[in-house]
């Protein structure tokens, strides 16, 4: 299990490990109606199916059931309400509160959004996590939704020093980030190692001054790995294209915050009908 509280963002930590509640009607998913499943942000262990999601007019995502012990109860500080918990690794989800008959079932597990990742997957049971960045997040993001295996992919800013960072500041080349992907896997349909060989496929890993004719830090390619296990990996692959040759430019940096970007870089490609223009899939590594 990857604990990701090193990439949450503050906004993020503020619910999931501090315990504060967001505002009403202002979550990702209080009015998601789409099919598959709901993961915790932080561990990525599966906790609610969509079909268990229902509209109770309360502002926050509500489920009136869990996945089987996925999720744990305990007092609430306030000595009135329960509070819920991902069962793996203790992040805070929210309330559950029975008696108020919305459903048949009688319950409703009072979620907030920032507790939660959505996937379309209505079987998956796990998921684990890993942040790249290979020149425009544009391309890498098209080509990671082709992977098998790949649940979700979420693009934005990492690896600098300034908060809540824009496209535009992080253009302007003051900020230390890098535009970077955050790829959401089954673990059970694909691995770390298949996730990297297929980051090293999908750019040019020797370009020294961005992607492509996109020039500038924040075009960089780099690795964030989570743990000394995955550095180790990435490593051995890195050696693997030396010595095929390769002058590989890559860095192998540890995880720091990811803040996500503005939502018109989300899923661009698709939305626009367009194609990369600085990334193609090359095969690179064979064993």
């Amino acid at each position: 299990m990857i604990r990701k509280t090193d990439s949450l963002s503050p906004p993020l930590l503020a619910v999931i490990r501090d315990k504060a509640t967001e505002h009403p009607f202002t979550g990702q998913y209080d009015s998601w109606d789409k099919p598959g499943t709901y993961l915790c942000r932080q561990c990525g262990l599966a906790l609610f199916r969509a079909h268990a999601k229902f509209h109770s007019g309360c502002g926050w995502p509500s489920f009136d059931a869990e996945i089987p012990t996925a999720v744990v109860r305990k007092p609430d500080p306030d000595g009135h309400r329960t509070e819920i918990l991902c069962a793996r690794c203790q992040a805070h989800l929210g309330h559950v509160f029975e008696g108020e008959r919305h459903t048949v079932k009688n319950m409703r597990h009072c979620v907030n959004s920032a507790s939660l990742d959505f996937v379309d997957s209505p079987i998956v049971t796990d998921s684990e996590e890993a942040i790249f960045a290979a020149g425009c997040f544009w391309g890498v993001e098209y080509y990671f939704k082709q992977l098998p295996g790949v649940l979700k992919t979420e693009v934005g800013y990492s690896g600098g020093h300034t908060d809540h960072p824009s496209y535009e500041s992080v253009c302007n080349g003051d900020t230390g980030h890098f535009e970077v992907i955050r790829v959401l896997y089954d673990p059970q349909e694909t691995s770390y190692q298949n996730v990297v060989k297929y980051f090293f496929e999908i750019h040019d890993p020797t370009q020294t001054n961005g992607q492509g004719p996109d020039l500038g830090e924040q075009y960089l390619s780099v690795v964030f790995y989570y743990d000394s296990a995955r550095k180790v990996q990435t490593e051995a692959l890195i050696a693997t294209l030396k010595k095929q040759g390769l002058k590989v430019a890559t860095r192998v940096l540890p995880v720091s915050i990811f803040w996500s970007a503005e939502t018109y870089h989300q899923d661009y490609y698709a939305k626009t009908g367009k194609m990369p223009y600085c990334h193609q899939h090359v095969k690179r590594l064979w064993s």
